[in-house]
């Protein structure tokens, strides 16, 4: 059976990350969270107090990080390293979140995390997904899927998930917040967010994680059944 990339695009909170964790489990498949990564710049230019609007310190801090992912048997996840120190918990703080929008639409910084992430993604069979993961990253993606859900829902889970680690945020600051990233991921001029003509769209409002990634899962199994039979009929023609 052939190996594909499953594409998961989408507005920030909408379960993106969860569902593409735990496709890619369910499958055997890689997992790359585009999204930590621009976390993990996020955080290196704020502690190197880099002017995002100077090109030229952008560039020498880009050329100094180094983002890699480790496994945690522990915990069975999949965690965020930034130059060899884990930055796991560092990263989903909200003080991130506030600026890792503004962050990603540095066109120099979108160059540099996209070229790694098509490395990454290379051999195939991996889950990737973030915000242009269909339409830049691997526009030639076997499975595209773009998430959305409405706005208050969002914050709400996001709210649980940052309570979950101890930090307290008013709901109406979170969805300030949402509202400010979904119009900098939107209208940036270097792939902005955008749903692939392609892509299949999946609104989470009122859907469990379990929901969701057995619908990405169909997803994929009809695909790749739809790969099998051109591969068979292939076979076939020229025998």
């Amino acid at each position: 059976m052939p190996k594909i990339v499953i594409a998961i695009d989408g507005y920030s909170s909408c379960g993106k990350s969860t569902t593409a964790k735990a496709v890619a489990a369910r499958m055997g498949y890689g997992y790359i969270d585009t999204g930590a990564m621009y976390r993990a710049v996020s955080l290196f230019f704020i502690e190197k107090h880099v002017a995002l609007s100077n090109k030229n310190e952008v560039i020498t801090a880009l050329e100094q990080l180094h983002i890699t992912f480790n496994h945690n048997n522990r915990t069975g996840r999949n965690e965020t390293c930034l130059n060899g120190l884990n930055v796991e918990e560092e990263i989903r703080k909200m003080y991130i979140s506030n600026i890792v929008s503004e962050v990603s639409a540095i066109p120099e910084v979108r160059w540099a995390m996209v070229a790694q992430q098509q490395k990454m993604g290379r051999r195939r069979g991996v889950v990737m997904d973030g915000r242009d993961i269909g339409t830049k990253v691997f526009p030639d993606a076997e499975v595209k899927v773009f998430m959305t859900a409405d706005t208050t829902i969002r914050a709400r889970r996001r709210q649980q998930e940052l309570l979950s680690k101890g930090e307290m945020i008013n709901l109406d600051d979170i969805i300030q917040n949402l509202e400010k990233r979904d119009k900098i991921d939107t209208t940036r001029s270097e792939s902005p967010l955008v749903q692939a003509p392609d892509a299949a769209l999946l609104d989470t409002s009122h859907m469990t994680i379990e929901e969701q990634v057995d619908w990405v899962i169909e997803q994929a199994d009809r695909r790749l059944s739809a790969l099998h039979r051109t591969k068979s009929s292939r076979r076939s023609e020229k025998s």
